[in-house]
């Protein structure tokens, strides 16, 4: 994630968190260079390690207090090849090729789109709340896509007309979603240093187990699952909205 830049000192680069953020760039260059290679199921789980590491970086800058403007603008760089371009080209190595210049096409919007949302997200900060995203966050959508990726090879499912048409579908809905308003809980009010309780303890670990079983399918679930969250919470508050109005109450704060 990023790291919050109420940015400290005179732009000064710390090493702990600059490391991770490197990490997201080299997991992202590597998913790059297997797509080429044609091992797209070891790119599309690079990315997902790309995940981890930009989940780290602004974690730990937050941590340490070791936030920078410098550390700011190398992670947003850093998601913009790991999240925007290396799924992109994933994709297109994938299936897109096939669909000839149409295939590129949806490829470039895809990357757009990340710009985009990465753009914006940049010229927010300290002013959007922070218990939302505003659009599909560009992890997230590299999650669906290269989820995708990764259960259909693991699978085997990685020929025939029905997956050529889905993945041009799944990049422009992911595409559209970044780019849009819809809201996302952000989960960045969870924080590791509160207590909580033991049966929490125990569903993460039974979490864990349940992923460590079938990592592509379970993955690729929780990324669709966190995908259509935001629609759903969209359509949630907007019926509450027009259930207060009706009763001629307040509008509820979401």
């Amino acid at each position: 994630m990023h790291q919050d830049a109420h940015r400290k000192g005179p732009g000064g680069i710390f090493l702990l968190p600059n490391l991770f953020t490197t990490g997201v760039l080299f997991t992202g260059f590597y998913a790059i260079v297997a797509a080429m290679h044609e091992r797209f199921e070891a790119g599309a789980i690079s990315i997902f390690v790309a995940m981890v590491f930009d989940n780290l970086d602004g974690r730990i800058a937050r941590m340490t207090n070791t936030q920078s403007a410098f550390g700011a603008e190398y992670d947003s760089l850093a998601d913009m090849i790991s999240f925007g371009l290396a799924p992109a080209i994933v994709m297109y190595q994938w299936q897109l090729a096939q669909l000839g210049k149409a295939g590129w096409l949806i490829a470039f919007i895809y990357t757009a789109a990340v710009a985009l949302r990465l753009a914006r997200f940049n010229t927010q900060l300290g002013v959007a709340d922070k218990r939302f995203f505003q659009g599909l966050p560009s992890p997230a959508g590299a999650a669906i896509t290269a989820g995708f990726v990764w259960f259909c090879e693991h699978a085997e499912f990685d020929s025939g007309f029905s997956v050529t048409a889905i993945v041009p579908i799944l990049a422009l809905a992911t595409a559209l979603l970044m780019v849009s308003n819809t809201r996302y809980y952000s989960f960045k009010d969870f924080d590791l240093k509160n207590r909580i309780p033991f049966v929490a303890v125990l569903a993460m670990v039974g979490g864990w187990v349940i992923v460590t079983l079938d990592p592509s399918s379970v993955l690729f679930l929780l990324a669709i699952a966190y995908g259509l969250s935001g629609p759903l919470l969209t359509l949630i508050q907007v019926r509450r909205r027009r259930a207060a109005r009706h009763r001629g109450g307040v509008e509820p704060q979401a």
